[in-house]
């Protein structure tokens, strides 16, 4: 099903969502790379910070042209909406990047098996924000990719829950504690923008259905 009757919105800021979605696919991907090979890849960490400032730059654009400064062509995309989204994709590639350099700087010598399988969900939960920015530029159907966003934010949840809990009940040191808790919500944080994303997504789907 079409969720676009003209006249359509402008291309260039649909390119660029999509564009950002590749990113956040990409920086997760590396988060996940990351953590599985700790302390081995180091380098990594670099490439996200790489990542977090292509985000940045693509946020910028995006904004820039949704509040018309692109020759006076406005996107028919709500300001309001194409804020709320651009910000969200951005915030799942800060607060990757942030768990990465939480890993230096926190001294951390191993992975523990919980932040493993949460980057496995946020790689999930990546290409589907990847996909959905993508059916948003073809003009298909999204409701597939928001639901299984939802479905991965959930078991993000539970893993997070349960590794928190695990930190307190293993009598592991308390510095260490403090550490991994930290990881462990910015991993969380990450996930969680990926349904942000997912709320804005549905929103916009609802304003195009409603106009035809």
């Amino acid at each position: 099903m079409l969720l676009f009757s003209p006249p359509a919105p402008d291309p260039a800021v649909l390119e660029l969502l999509e564009e950002s979605g590749r990113n956040v696919q990409k920086a997760a991907t590396l988060l996940r790379d990351l953590l599985a090979a700790w302390p081995e890849r180091p380098e990594l960490v670099h490439d996200l910070l790489l990542c977090e400032q292509e985000g940045d730059r693509i946020t910028h654009d995006i904004i820039h042209r949704i509040d018309g400064a692109n020759g006076g062509r406005r996107s028919s995309l709500d300001p309001q909406d194409g804020h709320a989204l651009a910000t969200a994709l951005d915030d799942i590639v800060d607060f990757a990047e942030q768990t990465a350099d939480a890993l230096g700087l926190y001294g951390v010598e191993a992975p523990m098996e919980q932040s493993t399988a949460l980057a496995d969900v946020l790689v999930g939960a990546g290409e589907q924000v990847a996909r959905a920015l993508r059916c948003l530029r073809t003009g298909t159907e999204l409701a597939p990719h928001l639901v299984e966003i939802h479905r991965l934010e959930n078991e993000g949840d539970r893993l997070s829950r349960d590794a928190i809990a695990s930190l307190f009940a293993g009598g592991i040191d308390p510095m260490v504690v403090i550490r991994w808790k930290d990881i462990f919500e910015s991993l969380e944080a990450s996930v969680d923008a990926c349904e942000t994303v997912a709320h804005v997504l549905e929103g916009i789907s609802l304003k195009r259905r409603s106009r035809r």
